[in-house]
């Protein structure tokens, strides 16, 4: 099937073209007003649409929607938020309630606009040995790209740590399950829905052998490596006393300085931290929303990128946030660097870049990210006719200043899974009322 996707009120590609012919999920023609080349078999009118690429989430945590606004733990920083709701996540997470969390977290991704994602998954249940099949499948179903980061947490608070010993597993069973998920998920090939990162947590809650190893197992499969960095001062003080080093020297320690790898938030670097990131080729996935909320910090997204980091852009969990919605996300990171830097050296097209091409890349990705030739039929569609757009004249910039957040549209692969602002054969009522019921009991007994 060759489709030509014509007329939009504008699209976020190169040179200004008026469509795009999708054909065997591939973006094939960039068009002008003369159409496409050669006759296609069906035409999509965009008039009414505005077109980006389908936006590319680079860090989450897919159970947190089931703690979102929790009354212990509004108002925290990071560590004493984690304190509180580590015991609660430990008493009440199990593959049902988790599994709905994932389907959600994901539904709200996908109506955002976002086309791929990727979930740091950490916890492990004692009847959730299966967590990541559990995402693959539910990814499957929506029909999304992602990136299964099988992480773990093995330092709970009897060993110094801040996590709750009910979500961990043991060393052997981690590295089992590693091996396991790489061999049956990674598919490093183009156009590829499913890859596998792996993802200990963080180095406050994972050992350093868990680290080392983690590190050679990616070497020995060739995937990606992720973890939380730089986040909090509170994390510098843990390494500084646990470690004896700052957080990026420990990763060095550990041979996690390599272009394998992209960290969640990065904000607390110095300039000579930020070279040797930029040295090694690293990504950092920019957090702003629960950045802002827990007030962990700025990144320094310009320092960064000069020093040739690549930034991609993340919701991050949905306890922290709290929301899975990445185009909110975009607005976010666009006002917060407005507010770090100034308003002409962070722009909306910055924003946009992040959370395409920069997330992409963090990712390992070569082909999403932007609409051209040869890339995949990845495409968000947003329209312009709430109260919220009129008088507004830029359309592209519009969605980001004016505050976009649902897509009337979403392509993955050249198949449309959202259609009318509504995720194909996805019963939003019902996964409302299934998943609120399961939340229950984390906010009730908690």
């Amino acid at each position: 099937m060759k489709t030509w996707i014509r007329d939009p009120i504008a699209m976020l590609a190169q040179g200004g073209k008026r469509g795009l012919v999708v054909e065997s999920g591939r973006i094939t023609e960039l068009v002008g007003p003369d159409g496409p080349a050669t006759p296609c078999d069906e035409v999509f009118d965009a008039r009414r649409h505005v077109i980006i690429p389908g936006l590319v989430n680079a860090h989450h945590h897919f159970f947190q929607t089931l703690t979102r606004a929790h009354p212990k733990a509004i108002n925290k920083n990071l560590f004493p938020w984690l304190q509180q709701l580590y015991p609660i996540w430990g008493a009440h997470l199990d593959r049902n309630c988790f599994r709905l969390a994932v389907r959600v977290a994901l539904t709200e991704l996908l109506i955002s606009g976002c086309s791929t994602a990727s979930d740091h998954l950490f916890v492990f249940a004692d009847d959730m040995a299966d967590a990541v099949d559990i995402e693959a499948e539910e990814a499957s179903k929506l029909g999304m790209r992602m990136t299964l980061t099988r992480g773990a947490i093995n330092l709970g608070f009897a060993d110094g740590g801040i996590a709750d010993q009910r979500l961990m597993q043991g060393y052997d069973a981690v590295i089992a399950d590693c091996e396991r998920v790489l061999a049956r998920y990674h598919d490093p090939s183009d156009g590829a829905l499913l890859r596998v990162a792996l993802a200990p947590c963080a180095p406050f809650n994972v050992t350093r052998q868990l680290m080392i190893d983690t590190a050679a197992l990616a070497q020995k499969h060739d995937c990606l490596l992720h973890t939380h960095l730089g986040e909090t001062r509170d994390e510098d003080d843990y390494c500084l006393h646990h470690h004896g080093c700052r957080p990026l020297d420990y990763l060095g320690q550990v041979g996690w300085l390599n272009e394998r790898v992209w960290l969640a938030h990065g904000i607390h670097f110095n300039d000579a931290e930020i070279a040797r990131l930029g040295k090694h080729g690293m990504g950092i996935c920019h957090c702003p929303t629960s950045n802002m909320l827990l007030s962990s910090g700025i990144c320094r997204t310009r320092e960064l990128e000069a020093a040739g980091v690549t930034i991609g852009l993340g919701v991050d969990g949905s306890a922290s946030n709290d929301s899975s919605n990445l185009m909110e996300s975009v607005r976010h990171a666009l006002l917060l660097g407005r507010l770090a830097y100034d308003a002409s050296s962070i722009t909306h097209l910055d924003a946009f870049r992040w959370a395409t091409e920069g997330s992409a890349k963090c990712l390992g990705r070569k082909d999403i990210g932007k609409i051209d030739v040869g890339y995949q039929a990845d495409l968000a569609c947003f329209t312009l006719d709430e109260l919220r757009f009129s008088g507004a004249g830029d359309p592209i910039a519009a969605l980001v200043l004016c505050g976009a957040h649902r897509a009337d549209r979403v392509m993955i692969a050249g198949q449309w899974r959202v259609t009318d602002g509504a995720p194909v054969g996805v019963d939003l009522a019902r996964l409302r009322d299934e998943h609120g019921r399961a939340a229950l009991a984390f906010l009730a007994n908690g």
